[in-house]
């Protein structure tokens, strides 16, 4: 069954979590619903895309009001596409909230046990990874590229969950609406890299389809990751949406680079009881 169920034209939810979970708060926005115009149309919520700012801030607005979370309380980040993981605090609230220039930089994931803290990271085709160890109240979300993704972002959140005492069966991961097999073309650099990284794999995630092209499943990659990590494959959830495919979404390839960005975010809310 999809784990991403549309609430409304704006955002996503996991919807599973969402029911089992009090209090948490998990998804991903669309591209409707916003102030946005032109290639940002409309729901852009990416401030270093090129869009007006007042429009991104609009769009913000309406997010927060959507999953009840004050835009003061959101985090995002100054995304590299590397493996950089922080653990947030409250200390933190606010930074990347209202502005690009005052995010948290050079990250790519998130991760806090902390109440009232929204985590956001943006996306148009790369993979949103997003974590829950319940017994621990431990959430956290990463951005995964084909960068991250060989540079093993997943199992980096898993190994910083690790030092926080938490074993991976404990660990949940929804892996996100992204760019699927069929619409994701790389170049022999990529695959080698990729190749790198699943040794001793028998079905590969990838095939051939032009000379010196082929075609990436860049989710199942995180997947057979999060799985060599320790997680057992009963707990990670998969979306079937993609961002090139599927309308709801921007997307960086389809829209040849001119677009605005998702947002993916997750968060325990300040009323949460205890489970």
């Amino acid at each position: 069954m999809e784990p991403f169920v549309l609430k409304n034209q704006s955002f996503f939810t996991i919807e599973n979590w969402i029911k089992q979970f009090t209090g948490l708060s998990a998804g991903m926005t669309t591209k409707h619903g916003g102030a946005s115009r032109g290639d940002y149309e409309t729901l852009n919520l990416g401030f270093h895309v090129g869009d007006e700012l007042s429009a991104v801030c609009t769009n913000r607005s309406k997010v927060s009001d959507l999953v009840e979370f004050p835009l003061n309380t959101w985090v995002g980040a100054e995304q590299t596409h590397g493996i950089h993981l922080k653990k947030i605090t409250k200390a933190d609230r606010g930074k990347g909230s209202h502005s690009y220039e005052n995010s948290i930089k050079d990250t790519d994931g998130f991760y806090t046990n902390e109440e009232g803290i929204l985590l956001s990271l943006c996306f148009a085709d790369c993979v949103p990874l997003f974590f829950i160890a319940p017994e621990s109240r431990m959430i956290g979300i990463a951005h995964a590229g084909w960068k991250g993704t060989v540079g093993q972002i997943a199992k980096e959140m898993i190994i910083a969950w690790g030092r926080e005492g938490i074993d991976p069966q404990q660990i949940l991961v929804a892996i996100g609406p992204s760019i699927c097999e069929k619409c994701y073309i790389v170049d022999k650099h990529v695959i080698n890299m990729v190749e790198n990284t699943l040794e001793d794999v028998e079905i590969l995630p990838y095939n051939l389809i032009n000379d010196g092209q082929y075609s990436l499943d860049l989710r199942d990659v995180n997947r057979r990751i999060i799985m060599k990590s320790g997680v057992p494959e009963s707990n990670i959830l998969m979306t079937r949406f993609c961002s090139s495919c599927d309308e709801e979404f921007f997307s960086h390839r389809r829209d040849q680079g001119r677009t605005g960005r998702m947002l993916s975010f997750i968060g325990w809310k300040e009323t949460t009881k205890r489970l």
